[in-house]
């Protein structure tokens, strides 16, 4: 039997605050809002092509929003999704790439060759060229396509750009994190660069405007010079809440009674994106859009526990496959729906969105051969039951293998050294090194950094490479079933074999010295031509820099003390 150690709180302790003893299905917490009987049986008609809102944000926990009893402020967000259909059974990937690109393609990861980690701004690598994107199959069915936002799916060439993939007009970040006023990305000492781009060209007269108020009121203007009649598609990819933490200072005070400064600008982070939201929404309205519009809302990843973010009380955290990093907050708001005010348990998974919005969009999905996605618009608008059984959470041969795992333990069937994981109905089953596995109550955040040894943690299984649960009744993931259920476990690691064998190769090339900023203007941005392959060798001088004054990477800095008590907490997971 598993035994557990409560460093900092006692079980008393975490009762009294109500932690334990929440329900997942107790209905004060993600509530049916009350309403009149005749309104869900009163569906408005589809007279044309709605348009569609796409929000997605960057690391937000699955504890941050208020509906999930979080100490954030998300007023905007809480009544969007209570008036609306709040998903409590929704899927994302661990981390940034792969949950981008599966929604921009419909399919795994698996199937798109990127599997592995993520595209770093170095590495001349992207979303598969061959690809139909979402936008594209919008574009088609006659829409106006935009992103505001965080990109990251590759730059190398001109030809994996936004604005070469699908959409009429971009405005945001090529790379995975910059900062949210002057636009610098470092990846490692030295290698720093500007990342904020409009269309094709560096925008570099938008440097010092906050992010989140620059992607919103970009929106805004949008949705001003277009005309309602013809139908729009805007994907609004925030960077918020991913780090830096920084936000404006009359956020920061709204939580200065946080004691933890990281949950403090975070908690600050989160607020501000949830009034860009409704500034957002608010120009739907005055612009006449709303009345005819779908606002899907989605996170991208679970939140990054050392980095002020709770998914609580998930076990997990970014970049796992526990539930703490693929269970997503989501939510439709839609005056479209039929059965508004309510939250759906039906299965739906990031790739689903490309049917269910080609579909809402009266697009032809015919022409597309291998989708993994499935179309749950009658799910989320009629409340019937969900197309989607199962869902893989990936498979990625190149993560390092867990030490004790075998074929032999897998009974002949499966590595299970080798990192996967699989939902099929009731059931999840996950070998190999799912990542840092501990569970952490919000409450402990008191400190930073020590406030990291204030957690819940597993003290058995240290040489294990296989868990089963059944998240239904174990949503928390607190009981592996694996030696109890050998039958079940035989059953999902044939899904495995099942879906290995459709699997293509991973791309996941070296990175070319070629793609530093200083070799292009400061910036970063395409550095291949249409005819370069992936392999680079010569000798390059840089280009004039605009900015002569070499610039301190603070982000580096922070990314090495991370790296640090990352070593330091994984040394005491699983």
């Amino acid at each position: 039997m598993a035994v557990y150690a409560l460093t900092g709180f006692s079980l008393v302790s975490l009762l009294s605050f109500g932690y334990l003893s929440w329900d997942w299905m107790k209905p004060s917490l993600v509530a049916d809002v009350a309403t009149d009987p005749m309104e869900k049986s009163l569906p408005p008609t589809f007279t044309r092509p709605p348009h569609i809102i796409f929000i997605l944000t960057d690391d937000q926990g699955y504890h941050d929003i208020g509906y999930h009893g979080s100490d954030i402020q998300t007023p905007t967000l809480d009544r969007l999704a209570a008036e609306g259909v709040k998903l409590e059974n929704y899927y994302i990937q661990p981390i940034c790439t792969p949950s981008r690109s599966q929604l921009i393609t419909g399919r795994y990861q698996i199937h798109t060759g990127l599997q592995h980690s993520i595209i770093r701004p170095r590495q001349p690598n992207c979303l598969p060229l061959d690809q139909v994107t979402l936008p594209q199959k919008l574009q088609e069915a006659g829409y106006s396509t935009h992103m505001v936002g965080k990109w990251h799916l590759g730059f190398y060439k001109k030809e994996c750009l936004p604005t070469r993939r699908g959409f009429d007009t971009f405005l945001g970040s090529l790379t995975g994190n910059v900062d949210y006023y002057t636009y610098d990305n470092c990846d490692g000492p030295g290698v720093c660069g500007y990342d904020l781009h409009e269309g094709e060209d560096v925008a570099w007269d938008q440097s010092g405007k906050y992010s989140t108020f620059l992607y919103a009121q970009r929106v805004s203007k949008i949705l001003a010079s277009h005309s309602p009649k013809e139908p729009i598609f805007i994907y609004v990819a925030f960077q918020a809440v991913h780090t830096p933490l920084q936000s404006p200072k009359e956020y920061i005070y709204r939580y200065r009674s946080m004691g933890n400064v990281a949950r403090r600008k975070y908690a600050a982070m989160v607020t501000c994106m949830d009034e860009a939201v409704k500034n957002i929404t608010w120009a739907l309205k005055k612009y006449g859009y709303y009345d005819n519009s779908v606002i899907v809302f989605s996170t991208d990843n679970g939140g990054q526990t050392f980095s002020g973010g709770s998914n609580w009380p998930l076990r997990g955290r970014k970049g796992t496959y526990w539930e703490g990093g693929v269970r997503g907050i989501g939510f439709v708001h839609s005056p479209l729906i039929k059965r508004k005010r309510r939250t759906s348990w039906a299965l739906v998974h990031i790739t689903d969105w490309y049917p269910t919005l080609v579909s809402l969009a009266r697009g032809n999905l015919s022409n597309v051969q291998g989708l993994d996605g499935y179309d749950v618009w009658p799910s989320i608008s009629e409340g019937k039951e969900s197309p989607r059984t199962e869902i893989l959470h990936n498979i990625d041969p190149l993560y390092n293998h867990a030490k004790y795992g075998s074929l032999e333990d897998g009974f002949g069937i499966w590595n299970t050294a080798v990192q996967a994981s699989i939902r099929v109905g009731e059931w999840k089953l996950l070998t190999g090194d799912p990542g840092y596995s501990d569970w952490i109550p919000p409450q402990t955040l008191t400190n930073f950094p020590g406030s990291w040894w204030n957690l819940e943690r597993l003290t058995d299984g240290l040489r294990k490479s296989m868990w089963l649960f059944n998240i239904t009744a174990d949503p928390y993931e607190r009981y592996d079933l694996s030696e109890q259920r050998p039958d079940v476990v035989r059953t999902l690691l044939m899904r495995l074999v099942h879906y290995n064998r459709t699997a293509i190769p991973v791309r996941y090339p070296a990175e070319n010295p070629r793609a530093h900023p200083d070799f292009n203007g400061g910036a970063w941005g395409p550095w291949a031509s249409e005819d370069d392959g992936e392999e680079w060798e010569g000798g390059w001088e840089p280009l004039k820099s605009r900015n002569k004054k070499k610039k301190k990477c603070k982000i580096c800095k922070l990314r090495s003390f991370f790296r640090k008590l990352n070593t330091r907490l994984m040394s005491n997971r699983i």
